[in-house]
């Protein structure tokens, strides 16, 4: 296949944002986006509003005098989670954070701008950045550097058939990822509706507390739960806490080891993360397995998202080692789902957030969570519950298999495909 190689900055207007200072956010307008909020090809944010805004006003000011983004420009992350690319739609109003995001902009004409993006993710790209990156302390990504890094191109039609055909592989992830979300909201509406509003079903089939199923008021709690209902401390409904093992960086350098459960396994929802092992070759004594359940005992996220969190083991292996940064909760007498839910609730989260520790880095006293109390649903309900939630939970498991083989299908096929090596008939 012919292909011509250029330097990014002959392709593309590469800049950056005009600085925005923190007197003019706003409580709602435009969307303000920073570079965390540039994940896998898309804007997220962690609730339904974004954490930064600016007016209507600045806006429009900004694209009057220095520009906006405007549909088919790339953003890329330079700063933290280095090579996150952002591919702009149609009638995106937004704006973004000089510094911590790169622009490209008035790209050429000769180049698909999916096929740009995908380039971004190659290891060819990545390799090429790493040695641009520069700091001591945290490394961060040049416009400068990203100018000279260069890419092959063939063909606009070629191009286009490149980027279809890895775009259909990314469909079909985002897909599994929509269903698994989509899932997982299914399952935390039904817990809030059993074990929040108490409108389990009762023996005849009935919401309990909306049927006028009994309530008593609970001096621990300090609210009313169905009759009936015990209430006790977290270490009395599960084994005791372990944590899980330390690692030195030889016994974690290659793949040949087994798969380790740790800190980047969650995101910063508190979600499995799939993709983020580590593989540790040292001595094993304890082994887990899939659904067995974990919490994060240390987090470096500023406003300690993911401490105390839980998250099962997946199965896309069939077992595991734990890091340090872990701790494994096993229940004894009480459902493992009802429990997972209910130390997922940001009830919990919100009492759970003062046992940690530290400046940048927190780490939890694991107590903290010993010592939470709970409602303990009647045997029957906990059972229905196990038995209505472990097939969605299985369901997300088959979801988050699928993703990770077309996951490395794509990144097998992106080298090859940019190179020349394969070709797209």
């Amino acid at each position: 296949m012919e292909m011509k190689k250029y330097k990014l900055g002959e392709i593309a207007e590469i800049t950056s944002s005009k600085r925005i200072f923190e007197k003019e956010y706003v409580e709602d307008g435009i969307p303000f986006i920073r570079g965390q909020e540039i994940t896998d090809g898309s804007i997220t944010n962690s609730s339904s509003k974004f954490l930064c805004y600016i007016s209507p006003e600045r806006y429009e000011e900004l694209k009057k005098t220095y520009g906006v983004p405007q549909k088919n420009d790339i953003l890329i992350t330079a700063v933290g989670t280095i090579g996150n690319t952002y591919l702009v739609e149609d009638n995106k109003k937004f704006y973004f954070k000089d510094g911590n995001i790169i622009w490209f902009k008035n790209i050429s004409s000769e180049v698909y701008p999916e096929y740009l993006q995908f380039f971004m993710k190659s290891s060819f790209f990545n390799k090429q950045i790493e040695y641009s990156l520069i700091g001591a302390v945290q490394k961060a990504l040049t416009i400068v550097m990203l100018s000279k890094i260069e890419i092959p191109l063939p063909t606009f039609q070629t191009q286009q058939k490149i980027a279809a055909v890895l775009s259909a592989l990314d469909d079909k992830i985002a897909l599994n990822r929509r269903m698994n979300a989509k899932l997982e909201q299914m399952a935390k509406r039904l817990y809030d509706h059993w074990f929040v509003q108490f409108d389990f079903p009762n023996a005849d089939g009935k919401p309990y507390k909306a049927s006028g199923g009994k309530m008593e008021y609970n001096e621990v709690l300090k609210r009313e739960i169905p009759e009936g209902w015990e209430v006790k401390c977290v270490s009395d409904v599960i084994e005791p806490i372990e944590r899980g093992i330390s690692y030195t960086s030889e016994e974690i350098k290659n793949e040949s080891g087994i798969p380790m459960l740790n800190l980047a396994c969650f995101d910063k929802q508190g979600e499995y993360r799939s993709g983020e092992f580590k593989f540790f070759s040292g001595n094993v004594t304890d082994k887990v397995y899939p659904f067995e359940m974990f919490i994060a005992c240390t987090d470096m996220t500023q406003n300690a998202d993911i401490i105390g969190r839980p998250i099962f083991a997946p199965t896309e292996y069939k077992e595991y080692v734990y890091s340090m940064d872990l701790a494994k909760i096993t229940p004894k007498s009480i459902s493992k789902m009802y429990l997972y839910y209910t130390l997922r609730t940001e009830f919990y989260h919100k009492y759970i957030k003062p046992f940690a520790s530290g400046t940048n880095v927190k780490h939890l006293n694991i107590n903290g969570t010993e010592r939470y109390t709970i409602p303990v649903p009647l045997k029957d309900i906990l059972e229905k519950f196990e038995i209505t939630i472990r097939p969605i939970k299985e369901k997300q498991q088959i979801c988050l298999q699928e993703i990770q083989k077309l996951t490395a299908l794509r990144d097998q096929l992106l080298p090859l495909l940019m190179n020349g090596q394969v070709e797209v008939k």
